[in-house]
């Protein structure tokens, strides 16, 4: 066992693409964690496929490295909001935190976000300006609103006073004055040692342990992971879970720790170190892993609400079980349960029909990373457009509101405006940066962001930056304009023809290539005008045996921007769903049946 005074529990929090990652990767590397000649993969945190694909962090993520006589875990948390849910549980784990912020965009909403949840949890904050190389870097101005922030955050005269450290993170070099560089990270790991605490325990206190992540070993099963607050726990203890609505006792079959980012057996773990504990098979996040004889549960984590609903259903389309294995609502439902194991963030509800489950998140975001894991995972559903969660408080209807702050050349500022506008956007700041770029700060349903996203880079030429943070709740706003306009739907099943499209082309955006097999209600494309249009898609040249010399066109057809899911989830409709298998995304009519889509639009 480590004397907890020789430990530092830290979390990297940062918003999203500020470097945590990399920064992470030299710092385990640095503290001579590898010998020389290891093969070592690069973003050494992002273990997860879609992590390592979109470049982002989704799931937090423990690891600890030996500097001099100090252990140090260090947790790697999400910087998109979505993800929120990750950072607020694993702030549980730490006594300090690098806050890392870019030294050109400076404070956005998600640094805001976990530097709030770190201030209440009087957790000792070391501030990071990374990316100091950057051409167009304003160290200083940065360093002020940063300041400005923790101001604007009430934080205490002590909190106010916090350490800066300048760093270029892709080169593992950290400085205390920005115009030296000095090669390593040393001050940073000195500042991790002499400015953080050492954990604090509960002394005299028998054992308790906070599970504040989960995770799975192939051999002994569920591993609570938590920090031991007080006591210390031993293969073959008895110990009590302390569980939402429930005590069960407990057979310690097996203990790990951390060693960079694998798990190590150990037969025993002190009070202020990370525990991973084996044993039981339904651990959840929150629960206390506390002495059988004298129990002491501590507070459950509490989490803010999700804000945003969608319907997964059973796939009840002509294609159905074509691409997956796991087809059934029992299957989907046993994978969402499996999900709310671990993601704190999210509910699940049962609906009047059996077959659809609403799942509650964060945002669009969340739910659709968890819907491509489990369309890898060789799952078959559908899901509908996502739509916000109201509150009924004392007569009013309440909807959830955001705070965008978003970062454009200046000549976008006016179409920006105008479309935050038309979906009930407040503008509280606009700051001109003098480069050219405009910060706008507005305030806006969550509902009028849905399906934004794409449009605002559409806008702005793909220049724009667009960031959003969950701002509480207010007063219902009002309708807000929706798609504009209608769909092309398929009138029949069968494959889709060069010469159909070619002719089809004029009237819209086609979401479908030639030889893509369609069925009645399927959506092949994006109608021009406001009305849906029932098409033939499938349609063939008649031929003859006369030929004219110019009566032949040649068929040149508009190249089909390939469906994505995201794109999928924020242009449907209300009346639409997606179709998500392991090959395919389709978009749909709820009802397939031209009749009974007719009657359910007058009803």
């Amino acid at each position: 066992m480590i004397d907890n005074k020789h430990i530092r529990n830290i979390a990297i929090i940062a918003h999203v693409d500020h470097g945590k990652t990399t920064l992470v990767d030299h710092l385990i590397k640095q503290a001579g964690t590898f010998r020389e000649n290891q093969q070592v993969a690069e973003r050494l945190m992002d273990s997860m496929d879609l992590e390592k694909e979109r470049g982002i962090t989704i799931a937090a993520k423990n690891a600890s490295f030996q500097y001099k006589d100090y252990k140090i875990n260090i947790v790697d948390t999400p910087g998109h909001s979505d993800f929120g849910g990750e950072v607020e549980r694993i702030l549980n784990m730490v006594d300090g935190a690098i806050l890392l912020c870019d030294a050109s965009e400076g404070p956005l909403p998600q640094t805001r976000f976990v530097l709030k949840k770190a201030l209440e949890q009087n957790i000792k904050v070391i501030v990071c300006i990374n990316k100091i190389d950057r051409s167009d870097a304003r160290i200083q101005e940065v360093h002020n609103e940063i300041f400005d922030l923790f101001i604007d955050l009430d934080a205490t005269e002590e909190q106010c006073d916090f350490h800066t450290v300048y760093a270029i993170a892709r080169e593992g070099m950290a400085t205390l004055d920005p115009k030296v560089n000095t090669g390593n990270l040393i001050c940073l790991y000195d500042a991790i040692v002499n400015l953080v605490p050492p954990p604090k325990i509960n002394e005299g206190n028998s054992l308790q342990m906070m599970v504040s992540n989960i995770s799975y070993n192939d051999y002994v099963g569920r591993l609570a992971i938590g920090r031991v607050r007080a006591g210390s726990i031993k293969v073959n203890d008895e110990v009590l879970v302390v569980q939402e609505k429930a005590q069960k006792k407990l057979k310690v079959s097996a203990l790990f720790q951390y060693h960079v980012n694998n798990q190590i057996p150990v037969q025993e773990i002190g009070a202020g170190d990370i525990a991973i504990v084996a044993g039981m098979e339904d651990f959840t996040i929150g629960d206390t892993i506390t002495s059988a004889n004298d129990p002491k549960p501590l507070p459950r984590i509490a989490v803010e609400e999700p804000t945003v609903g969608m319907i997964f259903s059973v796939n009840n389309g002509p294609f159905a079980g074509r691409d997956g294995k796991n087809v059934t609502s029992r299957k989907i439902l046993e994978r969402l349960d499996k999900e709310l194991l671990h993601n704190v963030a999210i509910r699940v509800e049962k609906t009047e029909n059996t077959d659809a489950f609403k799942v509650i998140g964060r945002g669009e975001l969340q739910l659709g990373v968890l819907i491509e894991q489990m369309r890898r995972e060789n799952f078959e559903l559908c899901v509908s457009k996502p739509q916000v969660i109201f509150k009924n408080e004392n007569g009013r209807k309440l909807e959830p509101m955001e705070i965008a702050v978003i970062d454009v050349e200046d000549s976008y500022v006016g179409v920006v405006t105008e479309k935050m506008g038309i979906r009930k956007g407040v503008m509280s700041n606009m700051v001109q940066k003098g480069s050219g770029r405009t910060r706008l700060e507005f305030r806006i349903p969550s509902r009028g962001l849905i399906g934004y996203r794409s449009e605002f880079l559409t806008d702005t030429r793909g220049t724009g930056l667009l960031n959003t943070q969950f701002d509480g709740w207010d007063d219902y706003k009002g309708d807000i304009w929706a798609r504009m306009n209608g769909s092309m739907i398929s009138d029949r099943g069968g494959v889709a023809t060069a010469y159909a499209i070619w002719n089809l082309q004029e009237r819209g955006v086609m979401l479908v290539t030639p030889q893509t097999e369609v069925y009645e209600g399927m959506i092949v494309g994006e109608h021009a005008k406001e009305n849906n249009l029932e098409v033939n898609i499938t349609r063939e040249k008649k031929l003859t045996n006369v030929r004219a010399s110019g009566s032949d066109e040649a068929i040149r057809l508009v190249p089909v921007k390939p469906l994505t899911l995201e794109k999928a989830i924020e242009w449907i409709n209300d009346d639409e769903l997606i179709e998500v298998t392991p090959k395919h995304i389709r978009i749909r009519c709820r009802e397939l049946d031209p009749h009974k889509r007719a009657r359910s639009s007058k009803e």
